[in-house]
């Protein structure tokens, strides 16, 4: 079957696509969540151990407080508590942590640092996989066993204001709650005082036993204007003042109660020198955590400093205080200053359970459990404590009890801290079977791309197919019997969860079908090229054509940038490579220029200067060079010091200037935005203004309507015979629309980011590509840099936590999720947005018939190559340090990338289309 190259590379991306998601999904598997919640609460306690005699404490101990509150300020650092800010707009918060009856630590979040992951966390004591990060959009149900399921199974009435992701999280858990979506960044007022108002209330009433606030309005601030913003202060004070009032409430209680209260504050996760979150640096993931109660007796001038705890300790600590069942899948510890004031045997008792629940959780994750270090500290601990019962029991109350009891206890504190750290290194379970299928369908695809370059750039912009020989070939059925059989061995062999396993046969068969296909479409292309090769190898002594320098540079930066994807220092400041690329990319057009102008004496094949001629775009770089020779000559001849007449007095200079030009715009736009991490926290030239609700509603009836048109137009010219003209400006309207929807979102210190990229384009496409005649492969290219460079520009990195949410929210006043989640996606891209709509606008409008095909083409094959390499990087590197800080988050932005490649294919293929029909 013969199809156009365009046609061939959009549906090499679409099932790229495919391999990609697949991979993900064996990567990031889905959080292990319990169903057996019920069950687990029907599991006895384990017993007091014993050595001689039996215990008679066999039942859960009794709850330590008679109310728990649970204040969580969304993106509280541990500096605004601990810190200058803490000690100026916090002075009550202060006094509990310097002088009160509280205990303090510095609670560590592990990435990804964004809500719903860190209240999982929280609740349940074990590390939420990192695709929550996409989940936190729209939160399902948490089916895992937590704290609040046990508090609800034990009868406690639990009350939840603010946050709706804890209603999302917990649905029919509360027996009051009054919820706030956390995406509309623009309030910080409102959104907090709907928590306030039902303080006085609930907190004169007795009928609950747990009331959880979650405060949003200092993340809000956060995300707009930045940490440095004087609005943080005003909302610390404020939350200083709920505090108190909080505080004072529960003391005056208390005298009418046997038990004590106990106030938790929290962050969820903590907020970036820029405001954001979601990524590893110390500001995210360092949160404050303070217990406030009376049970925690303090002597005068006993000076407690914040001690350093993981996050996932809160959940076994709450549920030991209101004397519920720690969760199963907990990889946390008791917060042992909780309970130190208790006697030693409900000390050893608190951390017998404690370490019990987590030698279960090391022997379900860990085949070899018995030679864990943490598990031989468990039997050592669990014998000792047995005999200090032994002496107890005997109504022993020496010394000898006593240093016995002192002994056990440090025992089980070390058990408890190895087996938290064994199991918290166990949390990355990859499916690595989807990971192998999806990884084989990305390098077939992407083989299929390479193999198919000289067909696919040819002047015919066509290549011949095979789509029914490879599926009745021998080949194909040996294939599909042998992956059929992997399959089988693989799903009934295999003991971790597996996605593809998890699917029905029908659809399991489907893949490995179309694996099985792409093989054979590889061979059978691979068979082509070698049998031409023989045949083109005989003519090669007749071809003069050779590569540019400028196609030289392009092969080797793109190669050179998939290999530095292999280091996290080049990933997180991977904007230094775009930098450098689009910078030597100037410098060789300006030599590319200049040597056009100043033509040696040897007269070899260059380019014709040529502005009036306009731009045929018939050779592409990457094709093969003893292809196509008649075409190649079109683009290549000897220049002659005649052919500059034809360029006028400023259109010369432009020529000669516009390198420059480029160069120095991208100089201004690298100090605009500081990003990555080394300089992250270096000043901008931006700064931070507003805009209005109706305004922009406004903007985006005009973009809607030249939108609108847009598509009008290109309708138009499908029906139209004459319609290229009508076609041209169809597309032209969209990319104004595009850029005047861009100039809405961004922020307005960005504003000069989109001002230079329109400038950049102009200059090119006038003064550089036309004049050059460069191919369209390397016109591609070139606008795949600087879309690349641009998404930089912008002050975007591979950090989560540059990702501006609050421009999904202009012209908004209230959370609507599918808008918000479009607007945030395109003001994020806009960069490679613009470029990749200005490259098929450009093509469409300037070069010959099988550009678009070409343009298509290439553009699919440059986009495959860096996700391609970076899917077999990350897998090799799956173990590393910061496999979950550095390479994940990167992983997760090429994906996008290749979803934007792949919108972009299939358009350049429906042009084409367009193209054919007219």
């Amino acid at each position: 079957m013969r199809l156009g190259s365009g046609t061939f590379a959009a549906c090499c991306v679409v099932v790229e696509v495919l391999g990609v998601v697949l991979f993900l999904r064996g990567f990031f598997p889905a959080p292990v969540r319990s169903s057996s919640s019920s069950k687990h609460q029907a599991e006895p306690p384990a017993p007091e151990p014993s050595a001689g005699a039996s215990s008679n404490w066999t039942k859960l101990p009794p709850p330590l407080f008679s109310k728990v509150v649970i204040v969580l300020i969304d993106a509280l650092r541990d500096d605004f508590v601990f810190g200058s800010k803490g000690v100026k707009f916090m002075p009550y918060t202060t006094y509990l942590v310097e002088k009160g009856a509280s205990h303090s630590f510095v609670a560590e979040a592990k990435p990804p640092t964004v809500t719903m992951p860190r209240i999982k966390a929280l609740m349940t004591g074990s590390v939420p996989g990192f695709i929550d990060v996409v989940m936190n959009l729209n939160s399902p149900a948490l089916l895992e066993d937590n704290v609040i399921t046990q508090a609800k199974a034990a009868g406690k009435r639990i009350i939840s204001y603010g946050d709706e992701t804890w209603v999302k999280l917990f649905p029919k858990h509360f027996v009051e709650y009054d919820g706030t979506t956390s995406f509309f960044v623009s309030d910080y007022t409102e959104v907090d005082e709907n928590v306030t108002r039902h303080l006085d209330k609930v907190l004169k009433r007795g009928d609950w036993d747990v009331l959880i606030l979650h405060y949003l309005g200092l993340d809000h601030i956060g995300h707009v204007s930045g940490p440095s913003s004087p609005l943080i202060g005003r909302k610390l004070s404020e939350m200083d003042g709920v505090l108190m009032k909080i505080h004072t409430a529960l003391l005056s209680e208390e005298r009418e109660t046997l038990l004590p209260s106990l106030l938790v504050l929290c962050g969820d996760h903590g907020m970036s020198e820029t405001g954001g979150h979601g990524a590893s640096s110390t500001e995210e993931v360092s949160t404050p955590l303070l217990l406030v109660s009376s049970a925690f007796e303090r002597k005068p001038g006993d000076i407690r400093y914040p001690k350093h705890v993981q996050q996932t300790d809160l959940a076994a600590t709450l549920a030991i205080g209101l004397g519920l069942p720690i969760p199963k899948n907990s990889v946390g510890h008791l917060l042992f200053p909780a309970i130190e004031g208790k006697p030693m045997r409900e000390q050893l008792r608190f951390l017998h359970l404690n370490t019990v629940q987590l030698t279960k959780l090391l022997q379900e994750n860990v085949p070899s459990f018995e030679k864990e270090p943490g598990f031989e500290q468990f039997k050592i601990s669990e014998r000792l404590h047995g005999n200090w019962i032994r002496l107890y029991l005997e109504e022993n109350n020496s010394e000898v009890l006593f240093n016995l009891g002192t002994k056990v206890r440090r025992q089980y504190l070390d058990a408890l801290k190895t087996l938290s750290l064994s199991l918290s290194r166990q949390v990355a379970q990859y499916d690595v079977y989807s990971m192998v299928v999806g990884t084989v369908v990305v390098l077939e695809v992407l083989t299929l791309l390479l193999l198919s370059i000289p067909q696919a750039l040819s002047s015919k912009a066509e290549l011949e197919v095979p789509l029914l020989s490879p599926v009745f070939s021998l080949l194909f059925y040996l294939t599909f019997l042998v992956l059929s059989a992997v399959h089988v061995i693989v799903c009934t062999s295999t003991e971790s969860s597996c996605y593809l396993c998890s699917l029905s046969w029908l659809t399991a068969g489907g893949v490995m079908v179309l694996v099985s296909a792409l093989l054979c479409a590889v061979v059978s292309a691979l068979t082509k090229v070698l049998v031409r090769g023989k045949l083109l190898s005989k003519n090669a002594a007749h071809s003069n054509s050779r590569w540019s320098e400028l196609d030289l540079l392009i092969l080797l930066g793109t190669l050179g940038h998939v290999l530095s994807l292999g280091a996290s220092s080049f990933i997180e400041e991977e904007h230094q490579t775009w930098y450098f690329l689009v910078s030597t990319l100037c410098l060789a057009l300006c030599h590319d220029i200049y040597r056009n102008y100043l033509p040696g004496d040897d007269c070899e094949p260059q380019r014709c200067l040529h502005v009036e001629g306009g731009f045929d775009g018939a050779t592409p770089a990457l094709q093969d060079k003893n292809t196509s020779s008649a075409v190649l000559e079109l683009n290549r001849g000897c220049k002659s010091p005649s052919s500059l007449g034809t360029l006028r007095g400023y259109e010369k200079w432009m020529v000669l200037a516009s390198p420059w030009v480029i160069l120095t715009c991208c100089r201004l736009l690298r100090s605009l935005n500081q990003t990555g991490v080394q300089w992250a926290h270096r000043p901008d030239l931006g700064h931070w203004l507003t805009r209005g609700i109706l305004e922009a509603r406004f903007v985006y009836v005009f973009v809607l309507g030249i939108l609108f048109t847009g598509t009008k137009d290109l309708l138009k010219s499908q029906v139209v015979a004459a319609g290229f003209t009508v076609k041209t400006v169809g597309l032209w309207e969209l990319y104004s629309g595009f850029v005047l929807l861009a100039a809405l979102l961004l922020r307005p210190h960005n504003l000069p980011v989109l001002v230079l990229s329109l400038l950049i384009q102009t200059l090119m496409a006038k003064f550089v590509w036309k004049p050059l005649r460069h191919d369209v492969a390397e016109v591609t290219v070139m606008h795949y840099w600087f879309g690349q460079a641009f998404f930089y520009f912008q002050g975007n990195s591979n950090n989560i936590a540059t990702v501006d949410i609050s421009a999904g929210f202009v012209g908004l006043d209230t959370y609507v999720e599918i808008p918000a989640i479009f607007l945030t996606a395109f003001a994020t891209y806009t960069g490679p947005v613009l470029w990749a709509s200005h490259l098929v606008s450009f093509l469409s409008s300037e070069a010959s018939s099988s550009a678009l095909s070409h343009a298509g083409f290439c553009y699919a094959l440059i986009g495959s190559f860096p996700v391609s390499a970076y899917i077999i990087l990350v897998t090799s590197l799956r173990y590393h340090l910061f496999i979950w800080s550095v390479f994940s988050p990167k992983l997760l932005y090429e994906g996008m990338h290749l979803l934007i490649t792949a919108a972009v294919c299939v358009f350049f293929t429906a042009m084409d289309q367009t193209n054919t029909k007219s």
